[in-house]
């Protein structure tokens, strides 16, 4: 397969969710297009990356296509995720619900304040960053999640890296160093703001 950019795997998230919220047995390239702000081309052109979908002049079945882009984005199976930092980020990450719903289940939180160590969020219990190696030589994980200060990013990731992990969401604005083999992405809060006060500056 031809490499496919993050902008073609953000947009079959998007349609994803409209699919899911379908009441019709069946779905356009157009009205998908109007539900996720772009084009019916780009909708074609999106799916055409994968293979054949719908029939010309009778859409997509929308079951069908569900379990195609579920597939797509590896949402039939399940993930492990450990998330690093128990701050009120941290805790509202917790507390999502959506995560689960998407197959992302959260098996453990660690900190390395000693006043949260111990406590107990959403049914799991803090732990102690120190085990972080140890638990995950007895716990792979698939994801970390990082919610930590931009100063601590750093060494947590080199620590997850070396603990085997894979793949790390970032939310510490902070730009990080991992070996190719390994997938970051940052969410950085400042930047998106940024966008949005550039269309408000612009309109």
């Amino acid at each position: 397969m031809r490499k496919i950019s993050e902008s073609t795997i953000r947009r079959l998230s998007v349609y994803l969710r409209f699919l899911e919220q379908a009441k019709a047995p069946t779905i356009s390239s157009g009205e998908l297009a109007r539900l996720g702000g772009t084009t019916s081309a780009q909708v074609r052109k999106d799916l055409s990356f994968f293979g054949s979908f719908g029939k010309r002049g009778l859409g997509y079945a929308v079951p069908e296509l569900t379990r195609r882009i579920r597939d797509i984005l590896g949402l039939e199976r399940g993930y492990r995720v450990v998330l690093v930092g128990a701050g009120r980020m941290g805790g509202a990450l917790v507390q999502y619900h959506g995560f689960k719903q998407r197959g992302f289940h959260i098996t453990a939180i660690y900190d390395q304040d000693a006043r949260k160590i111990g406590s107990r969020w959403n049914g799991l219990v803090v732990r102690d960053i120190r085990h972080l190696e140890s638990d995950l030589r007895k716990e792979p994980t698939d994801i970390a999640i990082v919610v930590v200060p931009a100063e601590a990013a750093q060494e947590v990731v080199d620590r997850l890296v070396q603990a085997g992990v894979k793949a790390i969401l970032n939310f510490a604005p902070v730009q990080l160093a991992v070996p190719r083999d390994v997938a970051v992405k940052t969410v950085n809060m400042a930047q998106e703001l940024e966008t949005l006060s550039f269309v408000l500056a612009n309109r």
